[in-house]
């Protein structure tokens, strides 16, 4: 089913690489006020379904807004919702740096 999802949303948005993005790294490795474009999510289908529906969908932006104490949980905005989620979680979710952050980390 992951396979299948990710193939929808491949056609759907038409992702393409592009040049302005500088590398691939996990949602749980941008620092407070970067964004970067969600890649691929590895996670059980389940867990990943729940996500899409949140709004964390491959070919979206997605900016870390906040940061919990010690760094966890992590709030993240997508297309003006803001989901919390835990490291265990975000860093299999893989995405593709946009820029640097606004504000220090």
């Amino acid at each position: 089913m992951k396979m299948e999802l990710k193939m929808i949303f491949n056609f759907i948005f038409g992702r393409h690489k592009k040049e302005h993005h500088r590398q691939a790294s996990a949602l749980a490795d941008l620092r407070v006020g970067e964004s970067a474009i969600v890649s691929d999510l590895e996670l059980s289908p389940p867990v990943a379904e729940h996500l899409m529906n949140l709004g964390i969908i491959p070919g979206l932006s997605v900016t870390v807004a906040r940061s919990g104490p010690g760094g966890d949980p992590r709030v993240y905005r997508v297309e003006g919702t803001e989901i919390a989620m835990r490291r265990d979680v975000s860093r299999h979710i893989h995405v593709e740096l946009l820029g640097a952050p606004a504000f220090g980390d």
